[in-house]
């Protein structure tokens, strides 16, 4: 089956016009044309353009997305590339969701230091509170806090 570009947009969930720019960066050398000039997906090309939002979203850059494009081109030859490619994105975003617990662990407790200082009537009520009297789940990020990390 043929789909336009909207049609592949709203499968893939991405804009349009994202799709229209990652043909004319050249990510879309597999998509053809109607006799009008019409860009027109098939079913694998959704695939492809799923691995492409994927890697886009992991960090890589459109310079980055083109060499994998060219080493997938390649085919088998390029197995070793692409697997270590795609183990270096996954060890980058495990490392991102670390980092962003670590960022909401410490929002949370910013939340939670607020709402009981607007409870007390003060800041300086929830700063004279011994760790034990904090939440065990926001004890983490007050200790951060408090040494500087």
């Amino acid at each position: 089956m043929l789909y336009t570009v909207g049609e592949m947009a709203r499968a893939v969930g991405i804009p349009a016009s994202t799709l229209r720019y990652y043909d004319q960066e050249g990510l879309l050398p597999f998509v053809e044309r109607s006799r009008g000039g019409m860009r027109m997906f098939t079913d694998k090309d959704r695939e492809a353009l799923t691995v492409i939002d994927c890697l886009k979203k992991s960090g890589l850059s459109i310079r980055e997305i083109r060499a994998f494009m060219a080493m997938a081109a390649e085919g088998d030859a390029s197995i070793e590339r692409r697997l270590a490619l795609f183990r270096a994105r996954r060890d980058a975003v495990r490392q991102q969701m670390a980092d962003l617990e670590r960022t909401l662990e410490l929002l949370e407790y910013k939340c939670w230091y607020y709402e009981t200082a607007r409870q007390a009537g003060s800041e300086e009520a929830v700063r004279r509170l011994s760790e034990e009297q904090v939440p065990p789940e926001r004890r983490a990020a007050r200790r951060r806090l408090s040494c500087g990390e």
